[in-house]
């Protein structure tokens, strides 16, 4: 085929590759790979099309975005990915968008297209930076948070942390309880974006005479994160010894019943408006839920106005401890076992991290903040938590050595690759706890579309940073 006569022979010719490639389509990928590889190469057509007529063309901004909204079709379906069917259209993609980008670099005069000098100077700016300079300012104005922030939402949580706590050995002075204490990503400088939540750590002592942890492969659930705690020397210490008895369903401690007992206690029975007059906020419970929650507002704040306040959501956590395990009473997580009691692997993840960055001054706390501010502020990856994405690092770490700052864009693409990896397998595996595949929780849906935008960014990160 000769492409080079004119313009019209050549739009004929790339017509004649598009019939050739739809006529034997059906009979390599079927009717539904034909009618998904026809979307796409009609979308390659309309791109080429319009690049050759931009000199012609006084909206050429509008053009190109319509020509890159048909262009994502080519990649709208991560079925294809997986499949690798695109990989027939792309080849032309690639082509007729690098040509129509260094044509209009060459060609600036044919962009007779009147744009506001703000938007342009923002353009210019993103595309002066580099990966590594763009993944730097994203930290800094996204991902990091200012120590002023930080300590205003600690200093309103350990307020209200004193308060809860006076207010339980008042009114149950019986109950043995730990000093409560602050804990979680506020704590551990992991909270990106704004500092919205906190949690309160409320340890239960238990008799250790009395009582014994059962590790989930021991239970008869079997789950490595479900663990039990059973009452043991009945025949010696007979229900009664041990304040915690009155919990006790079929001879455990019910982390459901602790948790409802908190609540009552606590969320229905504590006098909020008085607190909240006492600490010149508004707090409230947030009934109805699962968990143990309260909701701050400034004192000034006014129901149901806009403010740029971000309230802050305190939980509280009932945990048993013993040695380096820690168990959580989350019924959200261990549900429909009301006898369950949820291993935290976050202490260890957390150590393990901190252990690393300190071995070699390296950056891992940083990469995984600016991953868990991305997915936050992206709906696509909201799904995705930060449990995940910290796992994520850990493997990674065991076969990359070079976490320092300097190489911290070649550590975030790696970080995209390896996720599509795990998304296509729909599994990643705990660091800690290899049994639990930490994305058992997401939908196929959820996947597809998270698979999707992981993919995109291969070739663009910079997509994931806007």
């Amino acid at each position: 085929m000769n492409f080079q006569s004119s313009r019209r022979r050549g739009e004929e010719g790339i017509a004649v590759v598009i019939d050739f490639l739809l006529s034997n389509a059906r009979l390599v990928l079927g009717v539904g790979g034909a009618a998904l590889l026809g979307i796409a190469t009609l979308a390659v057509k309309r791109l080429i099309e319009r690049a050759g007529r931009a000199a012609d063309d006084e909206k050429v901004e509008q053009k190109m975005a319509e020509s890159w909204e048909e262009l994502s079709l080519v990649s709208a379906s991560p079925t294809l990915i997986r499949k690798g069917i695109e990989g027939v259209v792309m080849k032309h993609v690639a082509k007729a968008t690098k040509q129509q980008k260094a044509d209009l670099c060459q060609q600036p005069q044919m962009l007779d297209v009147q744009t506001k000098p703000e938007s342009k100077s923002k353009r210019l700016q993103l595309c002066a930076l580099t990966l590594q300079e763009r993944l730097q300012q994203y930290y800094h104005t996204r991902a990091a948070l200012s120590a002023q922030e930080v300590q205003r939402a600690q200093s309103v949580a350990l307020d209200i942390c004193t308060e809860i706590q006076g207010f339980l050995h008042s009114r149950h002075p019986d109950m043995p309880l730990g000093d409560m204490r602050l804990g979680g990503s506020l704590l551990d400088d992991l909270q990106v974006v704004s500092a919205d939540h906190a949690c309160l750590l409320v340890p239960l002592q238990l008799e250790s005479s009395l009582w014994r942890l059962i590790p989930g492969e021991e239970t008869l659930l079997t789950h490595p994160l479900h663990w039990m705690v059973r009452r043991i020397n009945l025949e010696y210490f007979p229900k009664g010894r041990s304040y915690w008895d009155r919990y006790l369903v079929g001879g455990y401690l019910s982390a459901e019943a602790v948790v409802n007992m908190f609540s009552k206690a606590v969320m229905e029975t504590v006098n909020w408006p008085s607190i909240s007059s006492t600490l010149d906020c508004i707090v409230r419970p947030v009934l109805g839920g699962p968990d143990l929650r309260l909701e701050i507002r400034p004192g000034n704040a006014v129901e149901g106005a806009e403010s740029d306040y971000q309230p802050l959501f305190v939980s509280m956590l009932p945990l048993l401890s013993e040695g380096d395990v820690v168990l959580t009473a989350q019924p959200e997580l261990t549900s429909p076992w009301v006898n369950a009691w949820h291993l935290s692997l976050y202490p260890w993840e957390t150590q393990r991290l901190a252990q690393l960055d300190a071995a070699d001054n390296g950056h891992r706390k940083h990469t995984l903040k600016i991953l868990k501010a991305v997915c936050r502020q992206n709906p696509a990856l909201r799904p995705l938590k930060a449990t995940p994405l910290a796992n994520l690092i850990l493997h990674l770490s065991d076969s990359e050595s070079d976490w320092s700052e300097t190489s911290l864009d070649v550590r975030f693409q790696q970080c995209i690759t390896e996720l599509i990896g795990y998304l296509e397998q729909g599994a990643l595996h705990s660091y800690f706890k290899p049994a639990v595949n930490l994305l058992s929780g997401l939908s196929e849906d959820q996947v597809d579309q998270m698979g999707f935008m992981f993919y995109c960014a291969v070739s663009e990160p910079e997509i994931l940073l806007i």
